[in-house]
């Protein structure tokens, strides 16, 4: 038997850049051991697997290398473009993902984005907990907040999230996911590369999940969930694009919905395959 395998970069408009992600198709009943190793041979930050549920909908799991996850942005984007560019979904039919996070759904934009619509997590502050401000060594914060996943950091500035280089094995001992880390933009900065509709960006972070087998995150979607309310908030208006200062990089715009969080973004599939 053989599977379909894509390997997709997502929150980018050309190939090499974003995050990647395999999204294998799944016909059977393919258990959770057999998943969690093909994502341990993919060696990617995530790799989802879909199987059919009914008419446009399919039910949805991410792995890491080394856990399988509640919640992952990129891999769904990068599983609603497969969908489409293999013609397994309609051009502007939107899909529906069913969830450890409950129903997900992802739609066509007219500019060639993808929009997810996700759950919210916002963050409640909280006082750092021991270690977290020495282990990420980026100076004071200006907050720290606790979400549903991740701690959020608010930074001095862009400079001091880019320069940024944690002590990740300590990181890895605070008990949750990952921690968020995050600025406002700096003045007359501009994201690298086209995408359309971006405008530039509204502010930068990076995210380190040591414990879920990921030092450091390329792009995160999930992340965003948390993003998205602080800087909506915080910046007055109600649509925001952030960008994610990896050695790579990429876009997320944010429409914060109520409890839910509309997720922008583009992708490129890069490598078409069989798993056999």
């Amino acid at each position: 038997m053989t599977w379909p395998l894509y390997q997709v970069d997502a929150f980018c408009a050309e190939p090499f850049a974003g995050n990647p992600a395999a999204v294998c198709l799944l016909e059977g009943d393919e258990d959770a051991g057999w998943m969690q190793a093909v994502a341990a041979e993919m060696n990617l930050s995530e790799t989802a697997f879909l199987r059919p549920a009914g008419t446009g909908r399919y039910e949805l799991r991410w792995f890491t290398p080394t856990v399988e996850v509640e919640l992952c942005g990129h891999a769904t984007l990068a599983s609603a473009h497969v969908l489409w560019t293999e013609g397994l979904a309609g051009d502007r039919q939107a899909v529906r993902f069913d969830t450890a996070s409950g129903v997900l759904t992802a739609r066509p934009g007219g500019d060639g984005t993808i929009w997810l619509d996700f759950p919210a997590t916002p963050a409640a502050a909280v006082d750092p907990p021991a270690g977290l401000l020495d282990a990420l060594g980026g100076g004071p914060a200006g907050f720290v907040g606790l979400g549903r996943f991740d701690y959020l950091v608010e930074l001095a500035g862009e400079a001091a999230v880019r320069g940024l280089a944690p002590d990740v094995r300590r990181l890895s001992g605070l008990g949750l996911r990952g921690v968020i880390v995050t600025a406002a933009a700096g003045p007359g900065t501009a994201a690298p590369g086209p995408e359309p509709g971006s405008g530039g960006y509204d502010f930068v972070s990076r995210y380190f999940a040591p414990a879920a087998g990921i030092d450091e995150d390329l792009v995160t979607g999930s992340a965003h969930c948390t993003l998205g309310p602080f800087w909506v908030e915080r910046l007055g208006r109600d649509q925001l694009t952030g960008f994610q200062a990896s050695r790579r990089g990429g876009l997320v715009r944010v429409r914060p919905e109520g409890d839910r969080v509309l997720l922008g973004g583009r992708a490129v599939t890069v490598v078409r395959g069989q798993l056999l």
